[in-house]
């Protein structure tokens, strides 16, 4: 039986966050960047669908790498840039690390679809350990609720 898996909502999004990045300039290195963070989600559900697991999980972390490195762009710089490229930069940030959560809690899904319990207690814990901020409670949440579904289907051996 064929499952088509739901698109999250950050990947529904990205029309219009590409729309914000873009300026038209095909050298801008935030439209490289959303490019690139695009071509990884797209990659990313496309290994997914064709069971190619490791590389999807390769192509999340590249979207996590992107936006820690954005991230600590943001945190460490002192003087303020004009206001729109840190619009931007923040825009990206929260788009790329939202996007890679999400991937995780399809991963997630995926694998309590294929019955790989273990795999997928391993996926929402690496959620719950490393998503800790106050923006990712939303994710948190889900990723606890899917731990408790897969405890429920495959009890924990002790």
């Amino acid at each position: 039986m064929k499952r088509d898996v739901k698109l999250p909502m950050a990947r529904r999004l990205w029309p219009y966050v590409l729309a914000l990045v873009v300026i038209g300039c095909t050298h801008d290195p935030y439209q490289q960047r959303a490019d690139a963070i695009k071509d990884h989600v797209e990659a990313f559900y496309s290994n997914l669908k064709s069971g190619r697991v490791a590389s999807a999980i390769r192509d999340n972390e590249q979207i996590e790498a992107m936006a820690g490195q954005m991230g600590q762009t943001i945190r460490t710089r002192l003087n303020q840039p004009a206001m729109n490229q840190v619009d931007r930069e923040g825009v990206l940030y929260k788009a790329a690390s939202e996007t890679a959560v999400e991937n995780w809690l399809s991963l997630g899904r995926y694998f309590m679809i294929k019955k790989r319990y273990d795999q997928a207690r391993a996926t929402y814990q690496r959620i719950l350990d490393t998503y800790t901020g106050s923006a990712y409670r939303t994710y948190v949440e889900q990723a606890e609720a899917g731990l408790r579904d897969v405890n429920i289907v495959d009890p924990p051996k002790n």
